[in-house]
């Protein structure tokens, strides 16, 4: 009998101590399935060129569509708030803006403030970078259309990368937001930043993303357009070679090409450019140590 009755005692013991393992890492798992999602945004910068983050109610199974002048905006879920991650244009006037959210009639306001960027004088030797003729325009007008759908691509996704890297080491050469001239004739904005750096230096992916185009260009050389998702688009420019092709994955830190001097350039530098809701963005406030990346020499 004493040895049945230890026998049945042990199982038993077993038994409790695994239900109640079991029910401590279920209890575990309903705190975590229940705790909000926090994820890293972009530096707020409500400038023309800037971002705005805005709170557009408490986070639920289906995120809002959300729209800034007609175009599709960026929406997370970040410490139990949907948010709006919203581009503004660098043409944008100071004063109030607003979001519209789809099913709510009433816009949601926000201010944009003032920003005045510094000038920039380039001299290009090759005049046809500056004034183009009709063969040249044509092509322009061709490459456009590719440039501007590339720019416009949407992909759902609930969480995205908006931490990024830097795609190579190099002196920032010209920032972003510059009014440029070239030949003294004045030009858009400069939409990026430039990174110089010797010819065929390997250029990164900041972020996982997906190449959505690749080509060579009147004005940008040799290009790359990779979207990370919810229209958040990174474009890379004048490069001297191309490592993938449209459709094809890559992952932080892959190798997608190298710098180069391929369309209007003045020099061996890359061309980066970070667009948000079809909107050209500085893409120093994608970084944390953005006092370092504005100040770079």
């Amino acid at each position: 009998m004493h040895s049945t009755h230890r026998h049945i005692t042990l199982p038993f013991t077993l038994f409790c101590l695994l239900f109640i393992s079991l029910l401590g890492a279920n209890s575990l798992a309903a705190e975590t399935d229940t705790a909000p999602v926090t994820q890293r945004l972009p530096h707020t910068a409500a400038v023309p060129g800037g971002i705005v983050v805005l709170d557009i109610g408490p986070a639920g199974n289906l995120a809002p569509e959300v729209y800034y002048r007609k175009k599709r905006v960026m929406v997370v879920q970040n410490n139990g708030q949907w948010q709006a991650v919203v581009g503004i244009s660098l043409t944008a006037k100071p004063g109030k803006h607003q979001i519209r959210i789809k099913g709510q009639s009433t816009p949601l306001p926000f201010q944009v403030n003032a920003k005045q960027y510094p000038e920039q004088h380039l001299t290009i030797k090759n005049k046809r970078k500056v004034n183009p003729n009709k063969t040249d325009m044509k092509r322009i007008r061709g490459e456009r259309g590719r440039i501007n759908a590339a720019l416009r691509h949407w992909e759902p996704q609930a969480e995205i990368d908006t931490h990024f890297s830097l795609p190579l080491t190099g002196r920032f050469s010209s920032p972003f937001g510059l009014r440029r001239f070239f030949n003294e004739q004045p030009r858009k904005p400069h939409s990026g930043i430039d990174i110089a750096a010797p010819k065929g230096t390997p250029i990164h992916a900041p972020a996982a993303g997906k190449v959505i185009e690749r080509g060579e260009f009147f004005f940008n050389g040799k290009s790359v357009f990779i979207e990370h998702g919810q229209g958040l688009v990174t474009l890379y420019a004048h490069m001297s070679r191309i490592d993938v092709e449209p459709g094809q994955r890559v992952s932080r830190g892959e190798i997608i090409g190298a710098v180069g001097q391929t369309g209007r350039a003045t020099g061996p530098h890359l061309h980066w450019g970070v667009s948000l809701n079809n909107t050209s963005v500085d893409p120093a406030l994608f970084f944390d140590d953005l006092k370092s990346l504005l100040t770079a020499p």
